[in-house]
C-alpha cells in the first residue's frame, strides 16, 4: 500500500482491481500519467497518489460523472486526504495543528472518523483534535468536515466541504 496517498476510494467487495484500473483511467484523462493506485489490503478500499490536487479532482470527476456516467463503474466513493500519519491519537492530535487555518473563525465544523483495522477509540481521536479546534460544531450541516479515515496502522486526514467527497451513487440518482 502506499504509504503517502492522497486519495482513498472504495468500491464494492471484489471489483478493487477493477476500480484501480478505472481511477487510473480516470486520473490519466484528467493529466496525471504517473499516478500510483494500489489495493489497501482492505476489502473495498483502494488508495492512489496524484500529482493532481486531490481536491480539484473531486469537481472534474462530478464533471465526468454527469457527462459520461457509464465511465464510473466500479469506483463508488473518493475522499480527498491532505497528509498521512502514523494512526496513533497523538500523531493525529498533533497533525491537526498544522490543518487548522482551513477552518475560518466563522465556519462550523464536524469531525467524521471511519475505521477500518483498527482498534483506536473514536471517542478518543474526536476529543483530541475536538480540545484544539475552537469552532461551532455542527453534525448535521457543517461548512467543513475534519475527515479521519485509519487503515490499519496510517491514518489519513482532511479538512473537506462537503461537496469535495464525490458519492458516485448519490451523484447518478441526482442526474
Amino acid at each position: 500500500m502506499i504509504k503517502d496517498f492522497n486519495l482513498l476510494i472504495s468500491t464494492s467487495r471484489g471489483n478493487e482491481r477493477h476500480a484501480c484500473s478505472e481511477a487510473w483511467y480516470l486520473l490519466e484523462e484528467l493529466g496525471d500519467k504517473k499516478a500510483e493506485i494500489t489495493p489497501t489490503g482492505i476489502v473495498g478500499l483502494i488508495v492512489a497518489k496524484t500529482m493532481l490536487n486531490p481536491k480539484l479532482i473531486i469537481h472534474q470527476l462530478r464533471e465526468i460523472l454527469k457527462e459520461r456516467p457509464w465511465e464510473i463503474r466500479y469506483i463508488l466513493k473518493v475522499t480527498p486526504i491532505e497528509k498521512v500519519v502514523k494512526a496513533t491519537v497523538e500523531e493525529i492530535a498533533k497533525e491537526t495543528l498544522n490543518l487548522l487555518y482551513e477552518i475560518e473563525n466563522n465556519e462550523s465544523y464536524r469531525i467524521t472518523v471511519q475505521k477500518r483495522h483498527s482498534s483506536l477509540s473514536s471517542t478518543e481521536v474526536i476529543e483530541a483534535i475536538a480540545k484544539h479546534i475552537n469552532r461551532k460544531v455542527n453534525l448535521t450541516n457543517p461548512d467543513k468536515i475534519f475527515m479521519v479515515q485509519i487503515l490499519g496502522e496510517l491514518a489519513g486526514l482532511s479538512i473537506l466541504k462537503p461537496d469535495q467527497i464525490l458519492s458516485v451513487e448519490k451523484e447518478k440518482r441526482a442526474l
